[in-house]
């Protein structure tokens, strides 16, 4: 084998070495971001933290939520008892 020919299949071993190596690296990060992005118990406690800042900004519209749907309970139970059906 000439070495003009040994030079460039080692140029393009080694391109494809850092292609390789490159796309894992993108690989990778893709993955961990999907992780983060579907970790359960990290979104709940996003999620608890935003309602418990926005309940201590403003707690009307909460009191009002909480109070309809305790009204909504009590109406379903007391429509399953006291219906015909």
């Amino acid at each position: 084998m000439s070495d003009t020919v040994k030079n460039t299949v080692d140029a393009a071993k080694d391109n494809v070495k850092s292609t390789v190596s490159a796309t894992r690296a993108q690989l990778e990060q893709t993955l961990d971001a999907i992780d983060e992005k579907f970790d359960v118990k990290k979104r709940s406690t996003e999620v608890a933290q935003r309602a418990q800042a926005s309940y201590e900004s403003n707690p009307v519209p909460w009191v009002i939520g909480a109070t309809a749907a305790a009204v909504v309970v009590v109406g379903l139970v007391a429509w399953a008892i006291f219906s015909d059906d």
